[in-house]
């Protein structure tokens, strides 16, 4: 199986991506954890982009706040998906971010999914992965089906009029 890249911005992203390594774990998909910077260390993250298909990655996941160019980098420099987690921050609140993440240029894709969504990041490596992993598949499905019952199971326990407190 391929692996995921999760690369990092910084280490103080770590708690937001928590979510999204305990998912890929979870699933069984490796992964490796780096922080890289897309303004200090520019010629490492370009590097590890231009070497992750050789070294087995098959998804790369980029996580970053304010500015977030680190998906763009990593994208400008591999044919791997790339998919990126803007970060929220204390300036605008990950606005900024979600619209540095989204706002490539032509030719340079980079998928994004919500402010601080590292666990459908993590979903989403997942399921590129599962096209040619039919066990992947699986493990993804049932992760649907648990998630269908937890709300069945909710809805089934919702008493509105204890809600109303009538």
């Amino acid at each position: 199986m391929k692996k995921v890249a999760v690369v990092m911005g910084s280490d103080s992203d770590l708690p937001v991506m928590k979510p999204c390594i305990k998912t890929l774990r979870g699933l069984g998909v490796p992964f490796v954890v780096r922080v890289m910077s897309a303004h200090r260390t520019p010629d490492a993250a370009a590097q590890f982009s231009k070497s992750a298909a050789e070294n087995g990655f098959g998804v790369i996941i980029s996580a970053a706040g304010k500015a977030a160019h680190l998906g763009g980098v990593l994208a400008a420099h591999t044919t791997l998906p790339i998919i990126g987690v803007p970060i929220k921050s204390s300036t605008l609140d990950g606005l900024d971010a979600l619209l540095s993440t989204v706002q490539m240029p032509s030719g340079v894709p980079v998928a994004s999914v919500a402010i601080d969504g590292a666990k459908n990041a993590a979903l989403l490596a997942a399921e590129i992965l599962a096209l040619g992993d039919e066990g992947l598949s699986k493990k993804l499905l049932a992760e649907k089906e648990k998630m269908a019952r937890e709300v069945e199971a909710k809805d089934a326990a919702l008493d509105i009029e204890a809600l109303l407190g009538e």
